[in-house]
């Protein structure tokens, strides 16, 4: 904003018509990129889900969009790429696949070719003609470190942080790079500013790059040292794990919710890939079904890879899915189990239902039951119900950053609630960065009833429990089917936290999420 009024003032079209205008034009082109645009692009989303490459084609018409109509607007382009990607945001999940092709798309050729076109007008003849140029970098430079590094101070000193955490501010911050060049690369082509301050802008940009660099990577290895001299408590043995997700599937085209979820709660540092599990009977078409059942998965597979995911596919033989899904959990020690929603009614159904109350009774991990009614980027908020003395479960610090990682994946506010002393709990956590609000709750004797409020484009998380273990309560015992009942059309997840049925092994350095 600043800038088109430099650059219009510059032309001398500086009076209260054109800011008149400027302003009537702002209101119209945020009201057109922050509410109508966010509106259409979530409706084409949920109509074109299988679509995938089309997302992306709409996301770049959108930027393109954008910036014609902020150039309509007197606006420079750039600034309306800006404000697309800010009303694009909240409803491209970070792991996902689509925010995958964006970001290798402009690293790989949006930026270089940015960068190439402002090269090209860099005069390097004018840096040797004179001292002018050297010392508009100079002073360019000084107040942009001192700044930077005053800025850094003050958040120390608010924050109580370290001399290394405020270095590592100031290393990560200081560095000026694609703003300055789109800048002052707008203003050399309005005329604004002269080739020498355009040569000392790009000297600016070599200074602040090369001192961020060191000492970003300075602070880093002390805050590194620091970490490792830290003893590591067992509540915070769960950070250093590697998350494995297995998603056992018993119909391979109705999984593309699964997988998705599976992106969007999976650790990014961890080196483990996502498993998709098939069960098959124990017959004589065995082997013919295991091979037919890799390639229905395999064809699943393609929005995980996108999204820089590794996806390898799992087929074992059982007589009965429920035990062949236990065993494989035991078999690769898995933390998270995630299944699938069980059916509501006949025989079959009930069949079904056994099956999860088998799993349910035999697994000892983590155990996520799942019905998700719609794409995970169409729901507005997530609403968990914990019981009392939720806290006290040996699972309780992964439900709970799950809900957080999905929370910040999704863009979406938390409303929690639950007895006051699990809430203070999760207000404890250090790495807590979700939008958590709090509603206290104490007749237990009819959970749902603190659910009145849920909306059909609400996530709505019901945290049970074991029976015999600290946080049961006889009425969670058939949770599942009153959900179901009462939320028939409410994408709705139940979590059985991980239980200690045997002593722990001391060195266990892997983690693994199953998900059906």
């Amino acid at each position: 904003i600043i800038l088109a009024i430099i650059i219009n003032s510059h032309a001398g079209a500086f009076e209260f018509q054109f800011l008149l205008k400027l302003l009537i034009s702002l209101i119209i082109f945020s009201g057109i990129v922050f509410f109508i645009i966010p509106i259409i692009a979530k409706w084409f989303f949920e109509k074109m889900e299988s679509e995938k490459y089309s997302h992306y084609i709409f996301v770049v018409f959108i930027v393109f969009l954008a910036g014609f109509l902020a150039e309509l607007g007197g606006i420079e382009p750039i600034i309306g790429a800006f404000a697309a990607g800010l009303a694009l945001n909240k409803l491209i999940p970070h792991s996902s696949a689509l925010m995958n092709r964006i970001e290798f798309i402009g690293n790989a050729l949006f930026i270089p070719i940015f960068l190439i076109s402002v090269g090209m007008l860099v005069d390097i003849s004018v840096i040797f003609d004179g001292y002018q140029a050297i010392y508009i970098a100079v002073v360019l430079s000084i107040v942009a470190i001192a700044g930077k590094w005053l800025a850094a101070l003050f958040t120390q000193k608010t924050f109580k942080y370290s001399i290394a955490q405020r270095n590592i501010i100031f290393g990560l911050s200081s560095s000026h790079a694609a703003a300055t060049l789109a800048v002052i690369l707008v203003g050399f082509n309005a005329g604004v500013i002269d080739e020498y301050i355009l040569n000392g802008t790009i000297i600016l940009i070599l200074i602040t790059c090369i001192a961020a660099s060191f000492v970003t990577q300075k602070a880093a290895k002390e805050i590194a040292i620091a970490e490792e001299d830290e003893d590591i408590i067992p509540s915070e043995l769960g950070h250093y794990e590697q998350e494995k997700i297995l998603v056992p599937i018993a119909d391979p085209s109705n999984i593309g919710k699964h997988i998705e979820l599976a992106m969007l709660i999976k650790d990014r540092k961890s080196v483990n890939s996502i498993s998709l599990l098939g069960v098959v009977p124990n017959n004589e078409q065995a082997e013919s079904n295991i091979i037919t059942f890799k390639k229905r998965l395999q064809e699943q597979v393609s929005d995980a890879i996108a999204a820089d995911m590794e996806v390898d596919v799992i087929a074992t033989i059982d007589h009965n899915v429920a035990g062949g899904i236990v065993r494989t959990a035991r078999e690769t020690m898995a933390d998270i189990v995630i299944i699938g929603w069980p059916g509501r009614v006949g025989v079959l159904e009930k069949l079904v239902g056994d099956k999860v109350d088998l799993i349910i009774k035999n697994v000892d991990k983590n155990l996520f039951i799942c019905h998700l009614e719609k794409s995970m980027i169409s729901h507005k908020r997530i609403v968990v119900v914990s019981p009392p003395l939720a806290e006290k479960e040996l699972g309780f610090d992964i439900w709970v950053n799950k809900v957080v990682q999905l929370s910040q994946e999704l863009s979406l506010p938390v409303l929690h609630i639950g007895h006051s002393e699990t809430q203070a709990f999760i207000k404890g956590q250090e790495k807590l960065k979700a939008n958590f609000s709090f509603k206290e709750f104490a007749d237990w004797h009819d959970p749902l009833s603190s659910t009145d409020e849920i909306k059909e484009d609400d996530i709505f998380i019901f945290v049970s429990a074991h029976q015999g273990y600290i946080s049961h309560l006889p009425v969670l015992d058939r949770m599942l089917t009153r959900i179901e009942s009462r939320f028939p059309d409410v994408s709705r997840i139940v979590v059985f936290p991980k239980r200690n049925t045997t002593n722990a092994v001391a060195d266990k350095s892997t983690e693994y999420i199953f998900v059906t």
